[in-house]
């Protein structure tokens, strides 16, 4: 199960990587919810779907980068960095996916830091 699970968030970050709105909506469930380093909330597919169109839009050269994933039942925290020729979204991040069976319920963004490193349960 944890390979599995691991796959799936691996396949939706490719397609973030890819700007694959598709292969996104695949891999969202209905109720999707997404979540920003600034605790904003975009909630249903469709909605996330037209956010992403227009950060890829605006961003089309950011990236995420994967060193580690660490799965907790239905979480999977992710661990490492986002690269853009926007500052702003570059450098180490966090992320959390909340799976609803193979598909993923919701995508939230932390910013890296000893705090949400705790609350997430990260060490090392």
């Amino acid at each position: 199960m944890v390979a599995d699970v691991e796959a799936v968030v691996e396949a939706f970050n490719d397609c973030i990587n890819r700007a694959d709105i598709d292969g996104l909506s695949r891999l969202m469930t209905d109720g999707h919810r997404f979540v920003d380093s600034a605790a904003r909330i975009v909630s249903g597919k469709e909605a996330c779907l037209s956010t992403w169109k227009e950060f890829f839009s605006a961003f089309p050269d950011y990236r995420n980068r994967f060193d580690r994933l660490i799965v907790g039942g239905d979480k999977v925290v992710i661990v490492d960095s986002s690269t853009c020729s926007d500052h702003r979204l570059a450098g180490p991040a966090l992320w959390q996916a909340t799976m609803s069976g193979h598909r993923v319920d919701e995508w939230r963004v932390f910013d890296d830091s000893p705090a949400n490193r705790v609350a997430l349960g990260i060490s090392g």
